[in-house]
């Protein structure tokens, strides 16, 4: 089937097993050529093929309220409402989302890029549905690893209770973007090889309703089946919550589907069906990934599998950070690192095997993992915790209220600080210095290369008492030769890259190299401005700040991050308060989301950008001659 013909689901209804079978060996095809150019979640769709189209088959989108849990899973979803053509663009600027986008189709009725949100997001659609008499189906798909997120767990409490009528897909791969931890995987793992229970449970109900009066039969039935669960099942988690459980079921078997989903359909109430699938399935590459390098990565050789690497030979940041910490806790059994599922991603898998003891994997459990470590650091432990600073936001009162307000010495390593691409708005991490700068104990640095991230790490764990994050981008580092030192860093102390006058050019982290550019061909046309790596983004260096005003000095703040809230606004309001007369201006992200692309297109959108900085000091330059 020519899969960018697809232009709605509706066709699906007219398919037969047989069909619908080689229109799965279609799509993967489509997804493994497709996805080998953009990059994207591969492994996640694969897995979730069948199980897409049979959901599409035996309900009616967009009426029927199809909710991805996190979204990365959603690209059979999106081919089957008509956007193939678009996939060339998939992640990249201004194409295709990686992640379901309500201005994309009607049929994407939720936005994520955070697990866990569907059952809440299912259960409020279902409420909505019921106030206004609407009938219609909500049927959130949601992981087994995003089921142990605590927020899944409340709604699932609540749905239970409640009594809503949704249908609840378990995708169990056994497998979301590292291994599965905690009890909650341990118990999937024994429903996923037990079918006695349900086998009976179908004997039952299928002989009752053959009987006279079998409905009234089936109610006086259910205490024995109540009974019986308990002798054949050795979880009943679901059920004990009030949440009719079917399973488990073959995620690939069209013809399980379709029983499953119809039966769903036919019980009042909430109804979970625990899908068994694959990840990966039908390329080698991805079924064979026991580690989560499947999960979401770049542009891949058709034939291998092999991810094309770019140019750098430079380690990524997140290995200059996890393998600085494991040399310290290596040294010093205080030491420990703590992950929300991520060791994969935040390059902790050495630490993880190297000193098994000192690390903890939570699973997906941010608000878990920043109490946690506050715990640790209460009694007398040093914890690291590497976290994406997308993922952080969802810990934010954890951070305050467990650890700066108690002032613990809790390190945060914020991956992925700045603009990461092409995952997009959901996972940009522009908001972190924002929401952790006015919290009164935590002190936040951002290196501006491997050298100066060693000596960051040393001093947060050894020099400076209190909560620390210290940010890092995605992507490489620069290269530099890691040398261990026992320097002390001065909390707050800024470092002059270029002396100047006239203009202050300030930021932090991988910008400050635009700005080195910047001041390069300025000095070209006769303007020499200072060049300033305020490594410290909280405290300031106020006594640095003086002397530019001292200096007539004017300031221009460029930082990869929202600007309310940010550095810059941070530097007018000292200046502001200590009634000093000094021209700020600041170049960032404006009070909007930014969506998928690549890095530098972004940047230029936002102006950061050698030529918009050179065009600022200009304009600062001329205004000044004017007023003089």
């Amino acid at each position: 089937m020519d899969i960018t013909k697809i232009k709605d689901p509706s066709f699906l209804k007219a398919l037969d097993d047989e069909a619908l079978m080689q229109l799965s060996d279609d799509i993967r095809k489509f997804l493994i050529e497709k996805c080998a150019i953009t990059g994207g979640h591969i492994g996640a769709n694969l897995g979730v093929v069948e199980l897409t189209i049979a959901l599409h088959k035996y309900f009616d989108s967009p009426q029927d309220k199809i909710i991805f849990d996190v979204g990365h899973q959603a690209y059979i979803h999106k081919i089957l409402t008509g956007r193939s053509e678009q996939f060339d663009t998939l992640r990249q600027y201004k194409g295709l989302s990686g992640f379901p986008k309500l201005s994309e189709s009607e049929h994407d009725v939720w936005e994520a890029g955070h697990s866990s949100t569907s059952l809440s997001a299912a259960m409020g659609m279902a409420k909505a549905r019921d106030i206004k008499g609407e009938k219609y189906h909500v049927i959130p798909v949601i992981g087994d690893g995003a089921l142990t997120g605590g927020m899944a767990l409340e709604a699932l409490n609540h749905i239970g209770h409640d009594k809503t009528n949704m249908t609840i897909i378990l995708n169990d791969n056994e497998m979301s973007i590292a291994p599965n931890v905690g009890a909650m995987h341990n118990m999937f793992g024994r429903l996923r090889t037990n079918q006695n229970y349900n086998r009976a449970k179908v004997d039952i109900d299928g002989f009752l309703s053959k009987l006279p009066g079998g409905y009234k039969l089936r109610e006086s039935a259910d205490r024995i089946k109540d009974s019986l669960k308990y002798l054949v099942v050795s979880g009943v988690f679901f059920e004990e919550l009030g949440i009719k459980y079917i399973g488990p079921v073959d995620g690939h078997n069209f013809n399980d589907l379709k029983e499953a989903i119809e039966t769903s359909k036919r019980i009042d109430g909430p109804v979970m069906i625990h899908v068994i699938t694959k990840k990966g399935k039908g390329y080698h590459p991805a079924e064979s990934d026991k580690i989560g390098t499947w999960h979401g990565l770049g542009p891949y050789k058709l034939e291998t599998g092999e991810v094309i690497k770019g140019n750098s030979n430079a380690p990524a940041w997140s290995k200059v950070f996890s393998d600085t910490v494991l040399s310290f806790a290596k040294e010093d059994k205080e030491v420990v690192a703590i992950t929300p599922a991520m060791p994969v991603g935040s390059k902790l898998t050495r630490f993880q095997s190297e000193l098994p003891k000192q690390f903890f994997d939570v699973g997906i459990a941010e608000q878990h993992a920043v109490t946690m470590a506050a715990g640790l650091a209460m009694n007398g432990m040093k914890p690291y915790v590497a976290i994406y600073s997308t993922f952080l936001q969802r810990a934010y009162d954890q951070v305050l209220h467990d650890v700066d307000r108690q002032n613990l010495h809790v390190v945060f390593g914020v991956d992925r600080s700045g603009l990461v691409g092409a995952d997009g708005e959901t996972h940009q991490g522009v908001f972190d210095i924002p929401f952790l700068s006015h919290l009164p104990n935590m002190t936040i640095m951002m290196p501006k290369d491997e050298q100066e991230a060693y000596q960051m790490l040393y001093n947060a764990f050894y020099q400076y008492d209190g909560p620390i994050a210290i940010r890092y981008p995605r992507g490489n580092g620069l290269g530099v030769e890691v040398k261990p030192t026992n320097e002390r860093l001065v909390k707050g102390k800024w470092d002059i890259i270029k002396q100047g006058e006239k203009v202050a050019l300030i930021s932090f982290g991988p910008t400050l190299s635009i700005l080195e550019d910047a001041a390069v061909e300025l000095v070209k046309e006769g303007i020499n401005v200072e060049v300033v790596n305020a490594r410290f983004i909280k405290p300031m260096d106020f006594e640095y700040l003086k002397q530019i005003a001292n200096r007539n000095m004017k300031v221009i703040c460029i930082e990869e991050s929202m600007l309310i809230g940010g550095l810059g606004q941070m530097i007018q309001s000292y200046y502001s308060d200590e009634k000093l007369d000094v021209e700020v201006k600041r170049i960032g992200i404006n009070d909007e989301y930014i969506e998928h692309g690549d890095v530098d297109l972004l940047l230029n959108d936002i102006g950061i950008t050698v030529a918009n900085i050179v065009n600022q000091v200009k304009q600062m330059e001329n205004d000044q001659d004017e007023k003089n």
